[in-house]
């Protein structure tokens, strides 16, 4: 384990060392501001980073973690930026400071880590912001704290100015990170973040970088734009534009989704179909929200692992997923025939209990395990919308069950991305999200990672499992996988997220 480690931390050291790129933007006339992205090179080091952190971790509990309230919270538990990509650069003070920010539109503050901070060795391999050092620098002393779903960040607010591009957002408040336990930030190749979200999320209820760009009358529309280049030959990363969308960036029309929920840039979104063919489990709709501060793609693990086992994923075995197939699966399967009500049907068999004024199952109490009784349940539901998607292709009752313990194979861990054979990436099925009533593909090139070349060449699914209960789940968090290959506006004057083709 020693070795192992050591020679983790060397690659490390040594990706930290070598990392030299360069940034650009632009103040156009029409009012607008283009802000270069950078892209980080995924590697062994950084991927071992990951892997090791989530296994160490276990799984994201949705009671553990997922306690997000509609006004303000101290917690964004859907962030991984283990695995962001894309981030830029923006300065603090007088005279400027620089920094490296993620630009995130799964969060709304901004923080940087402070020259107080002496405790974590984060803060020693990242710029930190020196108050004394700035003449426009205003204490506010405010102390703030923030739980991401990997990572955490504590310190105070402050105010000064921010500069980003050519725009200079006068007395912005921000956090000065005093403590950044954890690996999450330390193999981090971003200083901090710049969150883009709404202020319905934002910790201490500040008021967004974003809000005041267009309160103070910075920009001259209320959008933002991505292009984030999927090229990875191109150094060009790719480009956010303040104030309005580069007609380079796409092609043809936006698809336009209203926010039906703010704090995330949250909407709706229709059925997923994999190979053409529909899953079923968003038919009557579901939720997703647009995340530039993750790579990842992330929905209910019943969905993702029927996606990875059409793509032949390797996931994680489960007895009791078995166990509920051989036992119950004939039962369960007669219960959808009769046109019983899918949620109903294992609470029907025991399983699980149901609250009809909510409409979800929950865990019996009936003094057995909680552990086993929680996951009999969850593999129970997630054999329902299997069999149902099966009886919706009008499958025979053999296949559909032979179908359901197969996917019982491909079961993946929560929050980790599953290890696909490289050679078979061209084969693998186009998956598709329905957004505003219109399919948009993601190819295998899209959604699958791949390291290095030849033979020593590992390639992952860029799919991930996590489950958010009602009211605020099902979720789906569409992060760069999607917007690489969709350039992507927020507008918010009009409340409202569109998706073109990216050129």
């Amino acid at each position: 384990m020693g070795t192992r480690f050591q020679s983790f931390m060397l690659l490390f050291l040594l990706s930290c060392l070598i990392f030299i790129s360069a940034t650009s933007s632009e103040q156009k006339g029409d009012g607008t501001l283009r802000i270069g992205l950078k892209k980080r090179k995924l590697n062994r080091a950084n991927r071992l980073a990951s892997q090791l952190f989530l296994k160490n971790r276990g799984s994201w509990s949705s009671k553990g973690f997922f306690h997000l309230n509609d006004g303000n919270s101290d917690a964004v538990p859907l962030k991984n930026y283990l695995d962001a990509q894309y981030y830029g650069d923006i300065t603090i003070g007088t005279p400027p400071q620089k920094f490296t920010a993620i630009f995130d539109t799964g969060s709304s503050n901004l923080w940087m880590p402070s020259s107080k901070c002496y405790l974590s060795v984060a803060c020693y391999f990242h710029s930190k912001y020196t108050a004394s050092e700035s003449s426009t620098y205003k204490k506010n002393g405010k102390p703030a704290s923030i739980r991401y779903g990997t990572g955490a960040i504590s310190g105070y607010f402050s105010n000064d100015d921010v500069k980003i591009g050519d725009l200079v957002i006068k007395d912005q408040e921000f956090i000065e990170a005093t403590n950044e336990p954890g690996i999450t930030f330390l193999v981090a190749k971003f200083d901090g973040i710049l969150g883009l979200g709404f202020k319905e999320i934002a910790v201490g209820n500040s008021t967004p970088v974003w809000y005041n760009m267009v309160e103070k009358g910075l920009v001259k529309e209320q959008i933002f734009s991505f292009w984030l280049n999927r090229n990875p030959q191109d150094q060009e990363g790719g480009e956010i534009v303040f104030g309005g969308v580069d007609p380079k960036h796409f092609k043809g029309e936006h698809t336009y989704v209203p926010v039906t929920r703010k704090g995330y840039w949250q909407f709706d979104m229709g059925d997923l179909h994999i190979a053409g063919k529909p899953t079923g489990y968003c038919s009557n709709g579901c939720s997703a929200i647009a995340d530039s501060g993750t790579s990842l793609l992330t929905g209910p693990t019943s969905v993702i692992t029927m996606i990875n086992h059409a793509i032949g994923a390797v996931g994680v075995a489960s007895k009791e997923c078995k166990t509920v197939i051989g036992q119950y699966g004939k039962t369960m399967l007669n219960s959808l025939l009769s046109q019983a009500d899918p949620r109903k049907v294992c609470s029907q068999i025991g399983l699980c209990g149901f609250n009809e004024r909510m409409g979800i199952k929950s865990v019996l109490d009936d003094g057995t395990s909680d552990l086993i009784n929680e996951a009999m349940c969850s593999v129970c539901e997630m054999a329902t919308v299997w069999m149902q998607s099966e009886l919706n292709q009008n499958e025979t009752q053999e296949r559909i069950l032979s179908y359901a313990a197969e996917l019982c194979d491909h079961i993946p861990s929560p929050n980790q991305q599953s290890a696909v054979n490289c050679e078979k990436v061209s084969s693998m099925p186009i998956v598709t999200f329905t957004i505003g009533g219109k399919p948009f593909d993601l190819s295998p090139q899209d959604y699958i990672f791949k390291i290095g070349d030849g033979v020593q060449s590992q390639c992952t699914s860029g799919f991930t499992a996590m489950d958010i209960p009602p009211p605020r789940g099902p979720l789906w968090i569409l992060g760069d996988i999607f917007m690489g290959p969709y350039h992507t506006v927020f507008d918010y004057g009009k409340a409202r997220v569109g998706f073109a083709k990216s050129a």
